[in-house]
């Protein structure tokens, strides 16, 4: 069974959202604003809406999260991804998405899958970072994980914690349009050798 949380601003939505979810066959745990106390849910997937975030601890808050849990932010019309992405976030889903597309991307998300398939009629919520060159760090990442090195190898190399290794593969992830470690370890060898 998917355990969910669902942190919506409107009570609306939220309401129909709970229900959508439950009827479907998840566990789920909501509220309406994001505090300290939800860090601590154990749960598969979060679902965030970008409007219940806080601007100043928003992103810290996904951040650690997404230690825990495959995040996805809520949205009401197309917005600026890019920051919920490399804060964590695996995707995104339009408030006015159809319940059947929902309640697929979270069994997606809930399955370990982190290449979130389109929303009908939207764009792919990686789309506009796919492409961006790779900073230096990312860069020297990407070198270390062509040589083979786990996540904790590569941390000690280059003095840095596991956690921050996991959130530059997902930025580089992210930037190459690769998902699953086959696709990034082909894209490492692949740079390495150019």
């Amino acid at each position: 069974m998917i355990r969910v949380a669902a942190i919506a601003d409107s009570p609306i939505y939220l309401v129909g959202l709970v229900h959508t979810l439950k009827t479907a066959g998840m566990t789920v745990t909501f509220g309406f604003m994001i505090d300290e106390e939800q860090l601590s849910w154990d749960v598969d997937v979060a679902l965030l809406d970008i409007n219940s975030l806080t601007p100043d601890g928003g992103l810290s808050y996904i951040r650690r999260l997404s230690e825990r849990a495959g995040i996805l932010m809520l949205h009401e019309d197309r917005v600026d991804l890019d920051p919920y992405l490399c804060a964590g976030a695996c995707g995104a889903i339009s408030i006015r998405e159809s319940a059947r597309n929902t309640i697929s991307t979270i069994q997606a998300v809930a399955s370990g899958n982190r290449d979130i398939p389109a929303a009908k009629g939207s764009q792919p919520a990686r789309a506009k970072t796919a492409g961006v060159p790779l900073s230096g760090r990312e860069k020297q990442v990407l070198y270390q994980i062509s040589r083979g090195l786990t996540h904790g190898q590569i941390a000690t190399r280059l003095g840095i914690s596991p956690h921050t290794v996991d959130t530059y593969v997902k930025r580089i992830r992210t930037k190459l349009g690769v998902g699953n470690k086959a696709e990034l370890t082909r894209a490492a060898i692949t740079a390495r050798a150019s």
